[in-house]
């Protein structure tokens, strides 16, 4: 289901989850009914799969604190959006990017890398051992913007798209505490250890 409407660029530097500014753009979480509609509006316009209102209530009405939206502080208008979900799939507990939208004009900046790594904060936060989406095969914007957050493919699948194009499932895997560690390595004193990742 995944479709993504976005070109990374590279990754700035996280402002409070609740909302903040990053130059010109602030980012903020799911607020309510007002918010739905300019989610739809940037999905519906960008992107090549259609929804139904029942789909983006699902996921905006069950993890509401998995959809992050960026606007333009100045214009006050919503540039980009992120929409995701998590649970269990087959024996793992998962996150899901279903949706991440930046408006063209503001693509480059940094906002999509933004959006996404925030939803993957709340995912390892909340439990997930991983995320997953699907993206097309021909968007190159999208695959370096996850290869760079450290996804990797996992299967190619056939006329996944309504439109015939192929999709690339994408993973990221967390990295999980090593059980033959001493204690003293795991847990508060984890800073010790070379562990290089931008959600940790």
């Amino acid at each position: 289901m995944s479709t993504t409407a976005a070109s990374g660029g590279g990754a700035t530097s996280a402002a409070p989850r609740g909302g903040g500014a990053e130059g010109e753009i602030t980012y903020v979480s799911y607020g309510g009914e007002e918010h739905l509609s300019l989610v739809m509006s940037l999905v519906d316009a960008e992107l090549s799969e259609p929804y139904s209102i029942f789909t983006y209530r699902y996921f905006v009405y069950l993890w509401p604190q998995l959809t992050f939206l960026a606007f333009d502080a100045k214009e006050g208008k919503c540039v980009g959006t992120v929409v995701c979900k998590m649970g269990e799939h087959r024996g793992v507990f998962r996150g899901y990017i279903a949706m991440l939208v930046v408006l063209k004009p503001y693509r480059g900046r940094g906002i999509a890398t933004e959006l996404v790594t925030r939803c993957i904060r709340v995912m390892m936060e909340s439990g997930c051992e991983e995320v997953t989406l699907e993206a097309e095969v021909t968007n190159k914007g999208a695959l370096a913007l996850y290869g760079r957050l450290g996804f990797i493919r996992a299967k190619r699948l056939y006329r996944y798209y309504l439109n015939g194009v192929d999709a690339f499932r994408l993973k990221l895997l967390f990295p999980r505490p090593d059980p033959c560690l001493p204690p003293m390595m795991i847990g508060n004193d984890r800073d010790d250890q070379q562990i290089d990742s931008p959600y940790l």
